[in-house]
């Protein structure tokens, strides 16, 4: 790679993408840039996250980056030392009807070809993985053991850390107006505050993506939506795994729904909402609480009691497909896009990190064509592929 310029990488955005890619990248031994407009690194939706880290997905090109992020999260502190709330257990999606028992069960051949380990398991054994769970009507479910939850405000920190030891510059409270071209090649960008040159760039921008596309003459298909969070006082430590209850909530207003118990002892939950929200709001709605807590107490009755400390409310940056994009940008050499995470840019953001950095450095990506070819801007972006969001 030619060293000409003042950076060979300059990374937009400072979040659960930008940030572990540009650790990977300076751990490669790169110059790398990182701009954001915020004042701190994950400060986006990154820091709305609940935590959960699994690779336990429907399509193979998340369930390579998920295990990818594992592998990464999984060893950070006994590598670095440095404790980022790391939390194994994995994943269990409990079942109380065929229609689920259908879905999920249909998934097990290529979550099992691309080496996750994963199974159905009868109702006895969710009663084990899930003490107080509802016994009524369950009829079993899937558990991915490797997955587990991570601390959405020490990784950042972590993550940042590393790439300053390696050399990398953060410039944040900036925001991006322009980006330099030779004919259809991105050689770097303007900020409200400078001019910086690079051989490549890469967007990982979050909800703030598709404002990138004026300022590059294309479509960044990504439209944010926001989903509503929170999280309980300390409670004694019971539940293992993050829980995903795939059923439709039966006031009509949520779909799936989600939680899981952190390192301190607290549980954390969200939602995602029958009706969209769709914008950046952070609001939070009335109805939120009350929703959650029939559905929790519901799944296990002993929640009734549970003391909630806060609520929050973050954004899902969603493509048309509900899968990233993760690829050279069409027509534009020197650009790379990272973007359109769907809400699991905490989960998926160490494995991009370190295929874009395969991408960049070997010409090519680390994880194999078929689960690459997920990623791609050429893929029909329009046709539903994800099951499990």
């Amino acid at each position: 790679m030619s060293l000409r310029r003042a950076f060979d990488v300059i990374v937009i955005g400072a979040g659960s993408v930008g940030n572990p890619t540009a650790c990977r990248l300076a751990q490669a031994g790169l110059k790398v840039l990182v701009i954001d407009r915020r004042t701190a690194v994950g400060q986006g939706e990154n820091k709305t996250a609940i935590g959960g880290v699994r690779a336990t997905h429907s399509d193979p090109g998340k369930i390579s980056i998920g295990q990818e992020s594992i592998r990464i999260f999984s060893t950070w502190e006994e590598e670095y030392g440095f404790n980022i709330g790391w939390k194994p257990g994995g994943y269990c999606f409990p079942v109380y009807d065929e229609k689920v028992e259908s879905t999920l069960t249909s998934l097990l051949p290529t979550q099992k070809k691309y080496g996750l380990l994963i199974d159905w398991v009868g109702p006895n054994e969710i009663r084990r993985i899930i003490p107080g769970v509802n016994p009524v009507g369950l009829r079993g479910g899937t558990y991915s053991p490797d997955d587990g939850q991570v601390s959405s405000i020490l990784a950042p920190v972590a993550f940042q850390r590393e790439a300053l030891r390696c050399g990398a510059e953060y410039r944040l409270n900036e925001r991006v107006t322009d980006y330099l071209r030779e004919g259809d090649r991105i050689t770097g960008v303007v900020t409200d505050k400078g001019r910086y040159e690079s051989c490549w760039v890469v967007l990982a921008a979050g909800s703030d993506a598709a404002e990138h596309g004026p300022l590059l003459g294309i479509d960044i298909p990504v439209t944010p939506d926001s989903h509503e969070a929170g999280i309980s006082a300390p409670i004694e430590q019971f539940l293992a795994p993050l829980i995903v209850d795939l059923r439709p909530g039966p006031e009509g207003k949520t779909t799936n729904f989600y939680f899981g118990q952190n390192k301190e002892g607290q549980i954390i939950f969200c939602y995602t909402p029958k009706d969209l929200f769709v914008g950046t709001n952070h609001e939070n709605l009335s109805e939120f609480l009350p929703v959650l807590a029939a559905r929790m107490i519901a799944l296990i009755p002993k929640f009734k009691n549970l003391l909630i400390r806060r609520i929050w409310r973050g954004c899902y940056p969603m493509t048309p497909d509900g899968v990233p994009i993760i690829d050279y940008a069409p027509g534009l050499e020197g650009l790379i896009l990272a973007v359109g995470m769907c809400g699991q840019g905490l989960m998926l953001g160490p494995g991009v990190g370190k295929n874009i950095t395969s991408m960049i450095v070997n010409s090519h990506p680390c994880i194999s064509g078929e689960a690459q070819a997920c990623f791609s801007c050429d893929r029909d972006i329009y046709q539903s592929k994800e099951t499990l969001k």
